[in-house]
């Protein structure tokens, strides 16, 4: 993505509705410019265009959530991208940097089968024909479009693989990830269950954070994928184990 791109999303998320003609004069482009790219960033549903300006997406919407922090998310999505090879079955849990992982992946690979409990991450990236996607059945949350429960858990049993990435909410020195909801956490820890190597993806605000729910042990990660870790989060990740990528 462009950094003229990159600005439309940090101002139209900072400011809500904004016209075409101030984000001509505060970029120095013309309009016809600023109008292509909001095409394609509604294209790509990470914004809404209107008659003469365009908004956020809703709130609600986990493209919302992919606006914040998107050139960080981008980056920790492309280097854990080079983790996973042509051919390769990957599990992918929900969130707004593990769908910008899905789309990374549908992008720049070729053969490689998603697993995931997100209906949105299959939505997503449904137009790629790179990847194969399986879908896990459970019970549907429609404001965060993923798929959660005991059929969800049972469903993530019936495979093996040897990467499963997934967010986390929080982590904090000796307590471990953790999350803030307890039936989407008893899903990703199943679905861990059915990986070699449990990787997480999440930008440094997620550290020195604590969720209501335990997700995971320090020592039950192999790799955090993520653009700064605090000093005490990184010497208690090394000391687990866990090997860090920054990007």
């Amino acid at each position: 993505m462009t950094e003229r791109k990159l600005m439309i999303i940090k101002l139209i998320s900072e400011r809500g509705a904004i016209e075409v003609t101030e984000l001509a004069r505060e970029l120095g482009m013309s309009a016809v410019t600023i109008r292509k790219d909001l095409d394609q960033l509604e294209q790509e549903g990470l914004l809404v265009r209107h008659h003469g300006y365009a908004v956020p997406v809703s709130s609600d919407d986990i493209r919302y959530r992919m606006t914040f922090n998107y050139e960080v998310k981008q980056k920790i999505a492309k280097m854990a991208a080079g983790l996973v090879k042509n051919g390769e079955s990957v599990m992918i849990e929900s969130g707004s940097t593990c769908a910008m992982l899905a789309y990374e992946l549908a992008k720049s690979r070729k053969d490689v089968m998603i697993i995931t409990n997100s209906a949105f991450i299959a939505d997503f990236i449904r137009r790629c024909a790179a990847v194969r996607i399986t879908l896990l059945g459970g019970y549907y949350d429609h404001d965060a479009q993923v798929m959660s429960g005991p059929l969800t858990r049972l469903c993530a049993q019936q495979f093996s693989v040897d990467k499963f990435f997934m967010g986390t909410d929080g982590y904090e020195v000796g307590q471990g990830f953790s999350n803030v909801d307890l039936q989407r956490a008893e899903t990703v820890r199943a679905m861990a269950g059915s990986a070699k190597h449990n990787i997480i993806v999440a930008d440094s605000s997620k550290f020195n954070k604590r969720g209501v729910v335990s997700l995971m042990r320090a020592d039950e990660v192999s790799y955090v994928v993520t653009d700064f870790v605090p000093e005490n989060c990184h010497s208690d990740l090394e000391r687990n184990g866990v090997k860090i990528l920054l990007t």
